[in-house]
């Protein structure tokens, strides 16, 4: 079986910057162009966000973009579609940045465990990071999912008990996903020198109690957060202030030369 993508990438002495993109926003047409600017601009893993009408762990932004997806045509079934032709070079240069898909259960289900995870691997997808799965009932789709290479990854945040930080890094097939902060994506609460502190002393305890790398999510938006989470962490995500800074766009290029020119914002 060859490697995945995601395990050769955390075999690298470096710090990541993973960008978070909801298929087909704003415009139908987006994704591939998208897909190719964040690569081009030094995306390491991308996230694409897995379209559904009841997103418990998303604020506004990601909710309104998932509803936008949804108008736009995105079913998980044309997500893989538009993953396989990414990975081909259909429509756009061939990606072949670690892609995890992000979402949460019920479309899986509906769609169908085994069989999605077969299309997804086939598609060309990496990793699966799924919010509402409990790393305590996730046995059977561990094992599933392992078995034909792909990661799965899940989440800690603030107030996650520290037998469960290290119940959830043995669990995250190569790295764990923190949430900055104890709230939904976009959050404005990660601001201020408080924050800031109570950050360092959370990924400080998650340190100590992790043997696998971990990366940063909710509420980083620019150069300076990203640089403070590289400090703390193994990578930095950022997903809602990318959404947003695509909102206007009004075609497939703009929409990809706006990914671009903020993707590069970062580094």
């Amino acid at each position: 079986m060859q490697i995945n993508r995601i395990t050769s990438l955390l075999r690298q002495d470096k710090k990541l910057l993973l960008a978070y993109y909801m298929p087909e926003y704003p415009v139908p047409g987006a994704t591939l162009p998208v897909l190719e600017a964040l690569q081009d601009n030094g995306a390491d893993i991308i996230e694409l966000g897995i379209p559904f009408s009841d997103p418990v762990g998303d604020g506004p932004v990601i909710q309104d973009a998932a509803q936008t997806a949804i108008r736009n045509g995105v079913t998980l079934k044309n997500l893989l579609q538009l993953v396989g032709k990414a990975r081909a070079g259909d429509g756009c240069k061939p990606i072949t940045a670690p892609i995890l898909l992000m979402g949460y259960c019920n479309p899986l289900i509906a769609y169908g465990g085994d069989c999605f995870l077969t299309d997804a691997k086939a598609a060309g997808v990496d990793g699966l990071l799924l919010p509402d799965l409990p790393p305590e009932e996730a046995a059977d789709f561990l094992e599933r999912a392992r078995s034909i290479g792909l990661t799965v990854v899940f989440l800690i945040s603030p107030v996650t008990p520290t037998e469960r930080i290290e119940l959830i890094d043995s669990l995250s097939t190569d790295f764990s996903y923190c949430l900055a902060v104890n709230a939904t994506t976009g959050t404005a609460k990660l601001e201020g020198s408080a924050a800031d502190a109570a950050v360092a002393d959370y990924l400080e305890r998650v340190r100590r109690h992790t043997r696998k790398k971990f990366v940063v999510g909710f509420g980083i938006r620019d150069r300076a957060k990203v640089e403070r989470m590289w400090q703390l962490a193994d990578g930095a995500v950022v997903g809602t202030a990318l959404l947003q800074h695509l909102a206007g766009a009004a075609n497939p290029a703009e929409t990809a030369y706006l990914a671009g020119e903020f993707w590069r914002s970062l580094r």
